[in-house]
């Protein structure tokens, strides 16, 4: 049968999601704990990849397996096995023909930034850090060129495996709570380091190091070199996929509602 799982995970001690030889990515601690809890190898495939210490609210993955167990036992059985800073948030039976990446219909990041004169302490790490005043109005502005189809190759990264830099971003939404200011987007899929680029533009815009009119030049010159350097990853958080409601898979986990 094949089995759906809702994952959240502190990406801060690991290498991204996607496995490597090291051992020291999320995708190798879950299929680990998978392995220990049906005593079989177990291989999972992810709705998207995360690089080093980037955060997942809902990451979904999905794996087939003869091994029967209620969606009781196979959350409470995995997180058993787990690190402390990996769980699985739901467990739910899906039909053979279910695809947790080409079934998506968008993913969703949010990005966390503490304006402050001081660095993070207690949130180090799961969140950005700007200590200067940020501008919404700027930023919003800013934002109007990138919402819709576009070529974002001036935002993507040169290790980037993705066939075509062709992406349509559904929204960027900007909020302010206190010292904490959250981005929020939503695109088909997103390319290597797109957001992070992004969000290192938004941030020069918001500064009044560039007008807002200069991220259309950006994204109109098909060049990275033409943007901002790439932000941190320290708070930036996969927020999940969007599936058709016919999948009957959940949209949120609790930890949506712990974001600021």
């Amino acid at each position: 049968m094949r089995l759906a799982f809702g994952i959240s995970y502190n990406g801060r001690a690991y290498q991204g999601w996607q496995s490597q030889l090291s051992g020291q990515t999320v995708q190798d601690q879950l299929e680990a704990a998978l392995g220990k809890f049906t005593a079989q190898k177990v291989s999972t495939l992810c709705a998207g990849r995360t690089d080093a210490g980037v955060h997942g609210l809902m990451q979904v993955v999905h794996f087939d397996t003869e091994v029967e167990r209620s969606s009781y036992s196979w959350i409470r059985g995995v997180n058993a096995l787990l690190p402390r800073d990996i769980a699985v948030q739901w467990a739910q039976t899906v039909p053979v023909e279910f695809h947790c990446r080409s079934n998506a219909l968008s993913r969703r990041y949010a990005y966390i930034l503490l304006e402050s004169s001081v660095r993070p302490s207690v949130e180090a790490g799961q969140v950005g850090w700007i200590y200067s005043r940020l501008d919404m109005a700027a930023m919003q502005q800013a934002t109007m060129h990138l919402v819709g189809q576009h070529d974002f190759t001036s935002f993507r990264a040169s290790a980037c495996q993705a066939l075509s830099p062709v992406k349509t971003l559904q929204r960027i939404d900007i909020s302010r709570r206190g010292a904490y200011w959250r981005f929020d987007f939503e695109a088909n899929s997103f390319l290597h380091h797109m957001i992070r680029n992004i969000m290192g533009c938004l941030i020069a815009v918001g500064q009044h190091k560039q007008s807002p009119d200069w991220v259309r030049d950006v994204l109109l010159a098909l060049d990275r070199d033409a943007a901002a350097p790439t932000f941190a990853p320290d708070g930036l958080y996969f927020l999940g996929p969007r599936y058709a409601p016919h999948w009957e898979l959940p949209d949120r986990t609790p930890a949506f509602d712990g974001l600021p």
